[in-house]
C-alpha cells in the first residue's frame, strides 16, 4: 500500500509528461490526504501511489488519448479514472490548480492572491469531434469554431475562464466571467482589457463590482505598458494553447473548463521551475 505520501520506486520515470522529481517536490505537499486507517479516520488504505497516477492524467492530456489508451506500465486505467472522477467532482482538482498558481506567484516574488488581471477572448478551430450545435463562426477573425474567454494574472495564469460557441461576442460572456473572477479572487480591483469589451461594460463593472476596466489602445510600436500588457493577453492564450491536446478535444466540454479541471490543471506543475520575476500584481 502506497497512498497519498509515499514514493514508489519500481517504476522508472520513462515519458516526456511523467514528473521530475522536483515537479513531485512541490505538487506532493498540496495534494490532500486520503482518509485511510492509518489516520485514525477510517477507509480502506489507498493501493496506488499517487505521483503515478497522477503521471498516467499527464499522459492522456498530452497525447489526447482515450482512457482505453493507457499504456500498461501505469496504475489500471479503471483505478486512473475513478481517482480523476472523485477529485474533479469534489473540486478538489480546482483546488489543486489554485494551491499550485498561489505556490507559483509567492515563488516569483508575489502575493499568492492577485490583485490585476487581464481579460481576453480568442477564437480556435475546433476539432472535428466537436458537435455542430455547439460551434460557430467568429466573422471579425474568420475563424470556425469555438472562443475561449479568460481571465489571467500578470504572470500569464489563470484565474477564470469559460468556453463558447466562436459568434460568441467578447462583452456578451464578460459579465458573467467578471461576475466570477471577483467571487473568487476578491482582492482583484483592476482588470485590463482591449477595445472589444468597451461601451457599457466599463461603467457596469465599476457600479456592480467595484472593479475597474481599463481598456488598453493598441498602439503601432506597442511599447510601454500598453505593449506589456497587451503581449501578456497573448502569451496567455500561448500557455492554455500548449497545456491541449494535439487533437485539440481540450474545448470538446465547455462546463469542464467552467469548472476548472482542463488540462491545464494537471501540467500547472511545471510552472515551479520557470524564472522569477519582481513585483506585487
Amino acid at each position: 500500500m502506497y497512498g497519498n505520501a509515499a514514493d514508489h520506486p519500481d517504476r522508472v520515470r520513462r515519458h516526456p509528461s511523467d514528473m521530475t522529481d522536483t515537479e513531485w517536490a512541490a505538487v506532493r505537499p498540496l495534494l490532500p490526504v486520503p482518509a485511510c486507517g492509518c489516520r485514525g479516520r477510517g477507509g480502506r488504505l489507498e493501493g496506488y501511489c499517487h505521483r503515478q497516477l497522477l503521471d498516467a492524467i499527464r499522459y492522456l492530456v498530452a497525447g489526447g488519448i482515450s482512457w482505453r489508451a493507457m499504456p500498461a506500465d501505469f496504475p489500471a486505467r479503471a483505478r486512473v479514472y475513478a481517482f480523476f472522477r472523485r477529485r474533479r467532482e469534489h473540486g478538489l482538482i480546482a483546488e489543486f490548480h489554485d494551491r499550485l498558481r498561489g505556490t507559483f506567484r509567492e515563488r516569483e516574488g508575489r502575493e499568492a492572491e492577485p490583485t490585476a488581471g487581464i481579460i481576453d477572448a480568442q477564437s480556435v478551430r475546433a476539432a472535428a469531434t466537436v458537435q455542430a450545435a455547439s460551434r460557430g463562426y467568429d466573422g471579425g477573425r474568420k475563424v470556425p469554431g469555438r472562443k475561449r474567454h479568460i481571465v489571467t494574472g500578470t504572470l500569464g495564469l489563470l484565474l477564470a475562464v469559460a468556453v463558447t460557441a466562436a459568434n460568441v461576442g467578447d462583452r456578451d460572456v464578460a459579465a458573467g466571467l467578471l461576475i466570477r473572477l471577483r467571487r473568487l479572487h476578491r482582492d482583484i480591483t483592476l482588470v485590463w482589457a482591449d477595445r472589444g469589451y468597451t461601451g457599457p461594460l466599463v461603467g457596469w463593472c465599476r457600479d456592480k463590482l467595484a472593479l475597474t476596466l481599463e481598456i488598453v489602445k493598441r498602439t503601432d510600436d506597442m511599447a510601454g505598458s500598453v505593449g506589456a500588457v497587451q503581449a501578456l493577453g497573448g502569451r496567455a492564450h500561448v500557455r492554455v494553447a500548449d497545456e491541449l491536446p494535439p487533437s485539440g478535444p481540450g474545448l470538446r466540454d465547455p462546463a469542464r473548463h467552467e469548472r476548472g479541471d482542463g488540462p491545464v490543471v494537471m501540467r500547472m506543475s511545471r510552472c515551479l521551475g520557470r524564472p522569477r520575476s519582481v513585483g506585487r500584481h
